[in-house]
């Protein structure tokens, strides 16, 4: 029972993080491209913080993320990335996250934090790259 479990765990931990990384990119899509249009959408410029960098972030994050691609050092940015918007734009609006609109970028930055310290999952990028480095090499053929 308890490998089984582990198993899961590290699954689950795999689907959490592609649907988290998939709805951030989400974010980025709609700051980038107007996908999905919404209607208070602001043309994109790059050299400004919102939605320039904030969105170029919300879309390659959110890709790598939900590929498993570097997960540790994304998710770690990501996270700062988070922290760093409720301090700027939901924190000045009032204390609470219920009435400043700031409750998704806690999360966000949570979850992030959880990726930093957990991983990718059984299902990621980095765990195939592991693998792979760990296999053994065919012996090289000497000339004589």
């Amino acid at each position: 029972m308890e490998m089984l479990s582990h198993q899961w765990s590290e699954r689950m931990l795999s689907v959490l993080r592609i649907i988290i990384g998939l709805l951030y990119m989400e974010h980025g899509l709609a700051k980038i491209l107007d996908f999905p249009h919404q209607p208070n959408h602001a043309l994109y410029t790059l050299l400004t913080l919102n939605p320039g960098l904030q969105g170029l972030l919300e879309l390659v994050g959110g890709l790598l993320l939900a590929l498993g691609l570097f997960t540790r050092t994304v998710a770690f940015v990501l996270a700062g990335n988070m922290a760093v918007a409720y301090f700027m734009a939901h924190a000045p609006r009032g204390f609470f996250p219920l009435l400043n609109g700031g409750e998704l970028a806690i999360v966000y930055c949570f979850v992030f934090l959880y990726f930093c310290l957990a991983g990718g999952g059984a299902w990621s990028l980095d765990q195939f790259r592991h693998e792979a480095a760990r296999a053994p090499r065919p012996a090289a053929r000497g000339t004589a």
